[in-house]
């Protein structure tokens, strides 16, 4: 089979890797528009489990990912003045520039083409292929050119963001919640080498505009926001990217698609689906993505059965992080609800955000009844049932539904601590 992957971001590396693995005898090229060693983003997260899964797939590479990780298993979260740590699950931190590295070094030790510079604006600009997998990211060129088959949908969500990095490394994923006159701003921080940590600023469009920074520019923007959260930060600067376009405030763009693939065209990672950022699986699900489409084309013999295979497989897979993610969003634009709460409350909060119930109690009373839950295993599962049935009925009709079933899309057990 020849196949060519536009996007040399993780999804198609790590997709080139596992199907050369499985089949030696394909022919595989990856094209990618920027330069070799040009990248955005700081750092990415993922968990034991993903390394499991990847060790299982490409050893080499795992133990290369592995061995170029930070590690951690708490979070810390300092607010008006107190801090409480909480243990949680073994967790990662690897830079982005350094994963690709890995990834497009393995693969051309397989006998992968990797080619740089080789930007995708047609079809007519593909070498002649079977499959052609679109891994070209949110703005994907491939999936624009079959926008009305994909039936593309695009939400964004309330509040601003910037994606910046510091010289202060975490020892913790770490979160930092300050009040400005005009509200609320926040950032998620956590390290990925042992020279620098991702920091990740969040809050309102009223904070936003009243605090200036719609109107500051880069080096104003970014210096008020180390006067912000200078305590966290002990005298480290925040760092904007080298790439020219710099401190760039968003607001995240939450997208699906109607069908997953046409014809011989096949959607990856952030092509096929985003998640908000603030639960740290875009990149873990771009690599699960991979694995699922290389499994499917390998267990069916027709491509057409096996790109519905693995649209099947993967939109089921995806279904209750879609949910974490959509109430992790409303978590933090509604932060207002939480911030007069106690440090450990916050916290506590913060680590069940992903409830459907929660939105619809008041913070401390939810805060008793997930603390007496906790202490008793009944509690525990009348809780993760009624708070699954109820939550159908509270919120089926704001819920998005499912593209496959047309069911709403609620996690099985949205209740279960993250």
């Amino acid at each position: 089979m020849r196949i060519v992957c536009v996007g040399g971001g993780p999804a198609g590396l790590y997709f080139s890797i596992v199907m050369k693995q499985r089949h030696p005898d394909c022919d595989i090229t990856v094209l990618e528009r920027e330069a070799h060693g040009s990248t955005y983003g700081w750092g990415v997260t993922y968990w034991g489990t993903l390394l499991a899964r990847l060790r299982q797939n490409d050893p080499p590479s795992a133990e290369a990912i592995r061995g170029a990780s930070v590690r951690w298993d708490e979070g810390v979260a300092h607010i008006r003045g107190g801090t409480t740590t909480h243990r949680s699950d073994e967790a990662f931190g690897i830079g982005r520039h350094r994963l690709l590295e890995i990834l497009s070094a393995r693969a051309a030790e397989l006998g992968v083409r990797v080619e740089f510079q080789r930007g995708v604006d047609s079809l007519d600009q593909l070498p002649e292929a079977d499959l052609v997998v679109a891994g070209d990211g949110v703005n994907s060129r491939i999936r624009q050119l079959y926008a009305e088959h994909f039936g593309t949908a695009v939400t964004e969500g309330r509040n601003r963001y910037v994606w910046l990095g510091t010289s202060k490394v975490f020892d913790s994923f770490t979160f930092s919640f300050v009040e400005t006159p005009h509200g609320w701003i926040w950032f998620y921080g956590y390290a990925f080498s042992g020279e620098t940590s991702t920091c990740i600023v969040e809050c309102s469009p009223e904070t936003w505009s009243g605090l200036g920074l719609d109107r500051l520019g880069d080096e104003e923007g970014t210096a008020l926001l180390e006067r912000l959260f200078a305590a966290q930060l002990d005298g480290h600067p925040l760092l904007r990217q080298a790439t020219g376009t710099g401190a760039q405030w968003l607001s995240f763009r939450t997208l699906t698609n109607r069908s997953w693939h046409h014809g011989n065209v096949v959607l990856l990672g952030d092509a096929a689906h985003t998640t908000h950022y603030s639960i740290g699986a875009g990149t873990v699900l771009a690599l699960e993505d991979a694995i699922g489409l290389a499994e499917a084309l390998c267990e069916q013999t027709e491509l057409s059965a096996a790109l519905a295979a693995y649209e099947r497989g993967r939109r089921y897979a995806i279904l209750s992080t879609q949910s974490a993610a959509r109430y992790s969003a409303r978590w933090y634009e509604n932060i207002h609800r939480y911030a007069r709460l106690t440090p450990d409350q916050l916290f506590a909060l913060l680590g069940q955000r992903h409830s459907p119930l929660l939105p619809y109690l008041p913070p401390r009373l939810y805060y008793r009844l997930n603390r007496a839950a906790e202490s008793a295993t009944v509690l525990r599962r009348l809780r993760a049932r009624l708070g699954h049935r109820l939550a159908r009925s509270l919120h089926a009709r704001q819920q998005p539904t499912d593209a496959v079933s047309g069911t709403p899309a609620v996690a099985a057990d949205s209740l279960t601590p993250n």
